[in-house]
């Protein structure tokens, strides 16, 4: 394998028009990588575009799609390193969705995998997720580390929304995940997410290739697309004040995630690929602040910087929604060097006036 190091190597980023892509493509060129973003422009996150991309591109865009091998294998030959960040993404919104996350995700990305393999590219930077966990840790006094199934209907609708120990059913103390927690994919997106996982590690182990697999935490930042069913919460919310409206928080606000700026995902990227001596197969690090909030504090302190209406607690629910999930940043900031540089409050601030997308 090529050390990528601090030399000025070329670089695909795959969905480099979209949120987090485009971002990694601006971090890597201001670092003087020679970068090609390729993107299927996806409807369900892009709008129709005159010129071919969005306005806030400042580096050239090829449109294409990962499972077209033709068009990989063209922009495949040239490239030392893949930064793979094209996914259908959100939660889904029905059981019809199903085939669509599997065949942009799942085999989107063994056709990506088997591209490198013809073009003997063998360095990964894959976008995973926090979601292959399902809910985050829990230690019982009794019991210690447990993991409580998903929450039932009946729970949710009586605002019992507190996740209990399995065995015993008293309360649990949530805690932070590491990267050796067993995965618990909840939804469609997240079983495609552990997909693109368990996939790219059989790649590496038939190719000698590496991995690394970057489990964002909830990003949010500029460029986001704006309120669509597949929308993450801090653009749902950043919308609702657009309208000026009070954004509407489910279940009673508490729930735990840690909160990350689009920024410093570029930053872990970019870490990550320039790596100089990297483990072989597939290593997971959790990209995150360190610093969990609740997804009421999100939405307030959206409200306070945008000057908006102050948010409603719902009580409403979704079926599927895991109740916290906050990580531990150790093993990125002890083999990466990544450590979140843009702290909750300043995040949001700028994200309240940021534009978004679409």
């Amino acid at each position: 394998m090529r050390p990528l190091g601090s030399a000025i190597v070329r670089i695909l980023v795959t969905g480099g028009a979209g949120f987090i892509g485009s971002h990694i493509v601006d971090a890597l060129t201001d670092r003087g990588h020679d970068v090609v973003a390729f993107d299927l422009l996806l409807p369900a996150a892009h709008p129709v575009y005159d010129d071919g991309g969005p306005g806030y591109l400042r580096h050239p865009l090829t449109v294409g799609d990962v499972r077209d091998a033709d068009a990989l294998d063209q922009e495949l030959s040239t490239v030392d390193a893949v930064c793979h960040q094209a996914a259908m993404v959100g939660l889904g919104v029905s059981v019809a969705d199903l085939p669509a996350y599997t065949s942009h995700n799942a085999l989107g990305t063994a056709e990506l995998l088997a591209g490198m393999g013809r073009a003997g590219v063998n360095r990964l930077v894959l976008a995973s997720s926090m979601v292959v966990y399902g809910e985050g840790r829990y230690d019982c006094a009794e019991h210690g580390t447990v993991v409580p199934g998903p929450r039932v209907e009946a729970d949710l609708a009586a605002h019992r929304f507190e996740p209990h120990c399995p065995v015993c059913g008293r309360d649990v103390v949530a805690g932070l995940v590491t990267e050796e927690a067993a995965p618990d994919p909840r939804n469609a997106y997240a079983a495609t997410k552990l997909a693109q996982e368990h996939l790219s590690s059989s790649w590496a182990r038939m190719t000698g290739g590496t991995v690394l697999a970057l489990r964002y935490h909830n990003v949010y930042g500029a460029r986001m697309p704006r309120d669509t069913p597949y929308a993450g919460v801090a653009a749902v919310f950043r919308s609702a004040l657009e309208r000026c409206e009070a954004p509407q928080v489910f279940e009673d606000g508490d729930q735990r995630r840690d909160f990350v700026d689009v920024r410093d995902i570029a930053a872990a990227n970019v870490l990550a690929l320039e790596l100089a001596t990297a483990p072989g197969g597939l290593r997971a690090y959790n990209i995150c602040s360190g610093e969990p909030h609740t997804i009421g504090e999100l939405a307030a302190e959206l409200s306070r910087s945008s000057g908006g209406p102050r948010p409603v607690v719902t009580g409403d629910y979704r079926l599927g929604d895991v109740r916290h999930v906050a990580a531990s940043a150790d093993r990125a900031r002890n083999e990466l060097g990544f450590s979140a540089g843009i702290r909750f409050a300043h995040g949001v601030a700028d994200f309240a006036t940021a534009p978004l997308r679409g």
